[in-house]
């Protein structure tokens, strides 16, 4: 198989808190294939961001990295000073944040934004940044895009800001795209028209997506690829049709009964994930899903958390008891 464009490699970030030591993300591995997404998912909390933030170097004070590597098409990024570091981030791996209203400058026009966004790595001038500009707006689904550039965030409806984060973050055609609940605060209709339009844009230019979100109907539809964490840790990795319909982890298993299905009505109530995840600072050298499990058994709280185990075709999981079933209740069809 080819190379994947995006490799992490037991990658371990830390926060030295007035509490103690926290690890929102704890040797996470992963693999992101060339033209493909790989979707990151799990509860608030569980280190889904601090990840992408590791990526792009931009892990806020205090946090640092403290061992892994982060290959990026051959190159391990941790090795490089931060001006090289600078010209990968959003030129050859860029991030759509989860929140527009944050992401965007209040005081500066939407065309002067996606203008900077260009000409910080082109060497153009002013007439072709705006050019370019129109079209990248264009391409994000915002029909009039002349209009749009002259607009401020504030005049902007939510999906809209929305495309012009996408538009700003896919301008200068990034080999991978890092996307961060690109669709958390808005209504469906306008979810499913930008979930559309990534489609497309993956299938036009091959980008490399990785998604971020806690949304599993958006999982379901996006995704290659699934990574669930929990507490900082990759807990099950797989194929998104296998998870779904098979998830072998009582984290997953359960993270999926808890979601409404409109083919499963009158089955009896969702499944509830008892309990609350836990705190960083306390976690032992057990599974950190310990507490809450309905499969714990002995061997889960004698021995260290256990590593990630096959269970078929690039289907793994962490667990010592994992789920056996014909078909999940959990499952899609």
């Amino acid at each position: 198989m080819p190379e994947p464009i995006l490799r992490l490699e037991n990658l371990v970030a830390e926060f030295a808190t007035p509490e103690g030591l926290i690890r929102p993300v704890n040797g996470v591995t992963l693999a992101l294939e060339r033209g493909t997404t790989l979707a990151l998912t799990g509860e608030s909390g569980s280190g889904k961001t601090s990840v992408a933030l590791c990526i792009l170097n931009l892990l806020p004070h205090p946090g640092r990295i403290t061992s892994g590597r982060i290959i990026f098409a051959g190159t391990d990024l941790l090795t490089l000073h931060s001006e090289e570091i600078r010209r990968v981030r959003g030129k050859e791996i860029a991030m759509v944040f989860q929140d527009p209203a944050t992401g965007l400058n209040p005081v500066l026009s939407v065309g002067q934004q996606v203008e900077e966004a260009i000409t910080t790595h082109l060497d153009i001038g002013k007439r072709e940044a705006k050019a370019k500009s129109l079209e990248v707006l264009a391409q994000a689904g915002l029909p009039d895009a002349k209009d749009i550039v002259k607009r401020y965030p504030f005049q902007l409806s939510g999906g809209m800001a929305q495309r012009v984060m996408i538009a700003i973050g896919t301008a200068l055609d990034p080999q991978v795209l890092i996307l961060d609940e690109p669709t958390s605060a808005l209504d469906v209709t306008v979810q499913a028209a930008i979930l559309e339009d990534l489609k497309r844009l993956q299938e036009r230019r091959g980008t490399s997506i990785l998604l971020i979100s806690h949304d599993l109907g958006v999982v379901a539809k996006m995704a290659d690829d699934v990574a669930v964490m929990y507490a900082g840790s990759i807990i099950e990795q797989a194929p998104v049709l296998p998870l779904f319909d098979k998830p072998r982890h009582p984290y997953t298993w359960s993270l999926l009964g808890s979601r409404p299905r409109w083919d499963r009505q009158g089955d009896g109530p969702l499944t509830v994930i008892r309990g609350a995840p836990p705190m960083l600072h306390e976690l032992g050298e057990e599974c950190p899903f310990l507490p809450r499990c309905p499969k714990a058994t002995s061997a889960c709280r004698i021995d260290p958390a256990p590593p990630l185990s096959d269970f078929g075709y690039r289907h793994r999981a962490a667990c010592y008891n994992p789920v056996y079933h014909q078909e999940s209740p959990a499952g899609v069809s």
